[in-house]
């Protein structure tokens, strides 16, 4: 798990803005349980995006090395089949890890602004 500054508790360094764009975060969680991969067509059903937008965040998860596409032919038809990298599945395990850490500071933080008058207060000194 990554360490928090002391500093600036809330500042979630390890939210990697790669993985952070919610159609991205979409395409690397529907590939996570796929170890051979997903189709291209399935994929851009599973995520509700159009050729276009999913060949576009495919080629910038591609270019951090989280995923690689493939394209290959299935009787005699052209297919692309979209996988996710070791480095891939690393980098999204420790993007949820700071998530959930994310998750339990709010909640913590949301419990005692609804028992402290003055929650600012409370936040500056956490």
């Amino acid at each position: 798990m990554p360490k928090k500054s002391d500093a600036a508790p809330f500042a979630y360094e390890g939210l990697d803005r790669v993985i952070h764009e919610k159609a991205r975060l979409g395409i690397l969680t529907a590939l996570v349980s796929q170890p051979k991969g997903v189709i291209f067509g399935d994929l851009r059903k599973l995520c509700a995006l159009t050729d276009g937008n999913l060949s576009r965040h495919l080629q910038v998860l591609a270019e951090a090395g989280y995923v690689e596409v493939i394209k290959s032919f299935h009787e005699n038809r052209p297919q692309t089949r979209c996988r996710i990298t070791a480095a891939g599945r690393k980098s999204y395990l420790r993007y949820l890890d700071v998530l959930e850490q994310v998750v339990r500071d709010a909640s913590s933080a949301a419990r005692e602004a609804k028992s402290s008058s003055s929650p600012v207060g409370k936040l500056a000194r956490a």
